[in-house]
C-alpha cells in the first residue's frame, strides 16, 4: 500500500509540473517589480542623504585579525569585513566627522575560528568593550550621545548577545555598552531581547563568485519539488534530540526522508548549487538561529524559500515583500509541509518566481566586490538614511551618563 501511496504523490507531481508549465508558456512577463512596506525603495541610491565617519583603530581590531586567519573572508559572517571595507571607498565617506550623520567603528569580532571554521564570540565583549573605550577617549562623538548616533555590524549567531547558544545568549543579553547603538545584524527574532527595535537586519554573506561560477541556463526544468541538504541532527551539540532547531529539522526527516517529492539529505554534492537551481521550493530552517545562507542562496537561484523559523524577522523587511516571495511554515506545521506546498496554486508559484527573478532582490541579498548599486551594502546605507534625521533627545546633556560601564559578566569586564 505504501508503494501505490508514492506512486500516487508522483503523478500528482507530474500533474503539477506540468500544470506550472502550461501555465508558464502563456506568460511573456518574466520578472516583476518588487515594492516593501517602505515602498520602492531596493533601487533607491543612499549617496547625498547621509554622510558616514569611520573611526581609524590599530589594526589589532581588524587587519590583524584576518591576516592571522584568512578564512573569515569566507565565512557566512563576513559582512563585517566587507562592510568595512566598502565604507572606506564608498562616496558617503566623510573625514569630516563634524558633518557625519553616523559614526562606524571597524570591529572584526567574528573573525576566531576554530580548526572546523566554526566562530568563537567568547573573547568579542571584551576587544567590543576596549573598542568602544579607545574611541570614547580619543574622539568626543561617543560622549556626546553614548553610541545612539553610531552602529556596528555584528553578524554572530545571536548578534550582540555574543553566543552561539540561545539560551546562554538569551541569559548574557546585548552587550550593554551597545544598548544606545544601531546594530547591524543577521539575527532577527521578534520579541526577543538579543534584536533591538532599531537594528538593521543584513544577510549573511554568501560568495557572489561561487554562487556565479555555478548558474545553469535559465530556461532549465524545475524537476525537484522540494530540496534541502544539511544537518537534521546535531548529536554533538544536542544529544538527547529536541533542542536543535527545536525539533523542526527532525520533523523533516521523520516525515518526508521516504517522499520521492521531497530530496533531502545530509549529504553536499558538488551539485548543491545546481540542485537548487532545478527545484521549486527550497526549505530554509532554523539551526541554532533562525537564519542561514539558505536563504540567500535560495534567492539568487530562483527558488522559493519555504521559511521554517516561527517569528524571524528577515533581512531589509521593510524593502522586500517577504510574504510575496517565500513560503512561511510555523514550526508545529512541518507535519503537514508536502500537503501546504502541494495545496498552493501554480498561479501563485509563477508570480513568485517572477519577483524572485527581478535582478534588483538577488542584487540586494549579496556583498559583492566591488560593490554595486542596489546591493546589500547600499540596503544598508538605505536603512541607515531612513533613520534620519536623529532626534534631538539622542544627545547627552553636560555630565550625563546612561550606559553602565560596569554591567554583564565578569568575564566581559577583563582587559583585551
Amino acid at each position: 500500500m505504501k508503494g501505490w501511496r508514492w506512486i500516487c504523490v508522483g503523478l500528482l507531481y507530474a500533474t503539477f509540473v506540468f500544470r506550472i508549465d502550461a501555465v508558464g508558456q502563456r506568460r511573456s512577463q518574466r520578472t516583476e517589480r518588487i515594492s516593501g512596506s517602505a515602498g520602492d525603495v531596493l533601487e533607491d541610491d543612499p549617496v547625498g542623504r547621509l554622510k558616514v565617519f569611520v573611526y581609524e583603530l590599530p589594526s589589532k581590531y581588524n587587519k590583524k585579525i584576518l591576516q592571522k586567519d584568512p578564512r573569515c573572508l569566507t565565512h557566512m559572517f563576513a559582512a563585517e569585513i566587507y562592510m568595512h571595507r566598502f565604507l572606506l571607498s564608498s562616496p558617503v565617506r566623510t573625514l569630516n566627522p563634524e558633518e557625519a550623520d553616523w559614526f562606524y567603528t571597524p570591529v572584526y569580532t567574528t573573525c576566531d575560528l576554530t580548526p572546523n571554521g566554526l566562530p568563537l564570540p567568547f573573547k568579542s565583549p571584551r576587544m567590543m568593550r576596549s573598542a568602544i573605550q579607545l574611541i570614547s577617549s580619543n574622539w568626543p562623538y561617543w560622549n556626546r550621545t553614548e553610541g545612539a548616533d553610531h552602529f556596528f555590524v555584528v553578524p554572530h549567531d545571536f548578534g550582540a548577545c555574543f553566543h552561539y547558544q540561545e539560551e546562554k545568549a538569551i541569559e548574557r543579553g546585548i552587550l550593554p555598552l551597545l544598548q544606545r547603538a544601531t546594530l547591524v545584524q543577521t539575527f532577527g527574532q521578534q520579541n526577543h531581547v538579543c534584536l533591538k527595535e532599531s537594528s538593521i537586519t543584513i544577510p549573511p554573506y554568501a560568495p557572489p563568485q561561487k554562487m556565479q561560477a555555478h548558474l545553469i541556463p535559465e530556461r532549465t526544468p524545475r524537476s525537484i519539488f522540494v530540496y534541502f541538504r544539511g544537518l537534521f541532527y546535531d548529536v554533538g551539540n544536542d544529544p538527547e534530540g529536541g533542542y536543535y532547531a527545536r525539533g523542526a529539522r527532525a520533523a523533516v526527516w521523520e516525515n518526508f526522508k521516504d517522499n520521492p517529492l521531497f530530496d533531502i539529505s545530509t549529504e553536499h554534492p558538488t551539485t548543491y548549487y545546481e540542485d537548487m537551481q532545478r527545484a521549486v521550493f527550497c526549505l530554509c530552517p532554523l539551526g541554532w538561529a533562525p537564519w542561514s545562507p539558505r536563504l540567500v542562496e535560495a534567492v539568487i537561484f530562483g527558488c522559493i524559500p519555504v521559511i521554517i523559523a516561527d517569528d524571524i524577522v528577515l533581512p531589509f523587511a521593510d524593502a522586500i515583500p517577504w510574504e510575496e516571495i517565500g513560503v512561511f511554515v510555523a514550526e508545529k506545521d512541518v507535519p503537514n509541509l508536502d500537503t501546504i506546498l502541494t495545496s498552493i496554486p501554480s498561479d501563485l508559484i509563477l508570480r513568485k518566481q517572477r519577483l524572485l527573478a527581478n535582478p534588483s532582490m538577488k542584487q540586494a541579498m549579496l556583498f559583492p566586490q566591488p560593490a554595486q548599486p542596489g546591493d546589500a551594502f547600499h540596503q544598508v546605507l538605505n536603512g541607515l538614511a531612513r533613520k534620519l534625521p536623529h532626534d534631538k533627545s539622542i544627545y547627552l546633556k553636560s555630565g550625563e551618563k546612561i550606559l553602565n560601564w560596569t554591567a554583564g559578566p565578569v568575564g566581559d569586564l577583563k582587559p583585551w
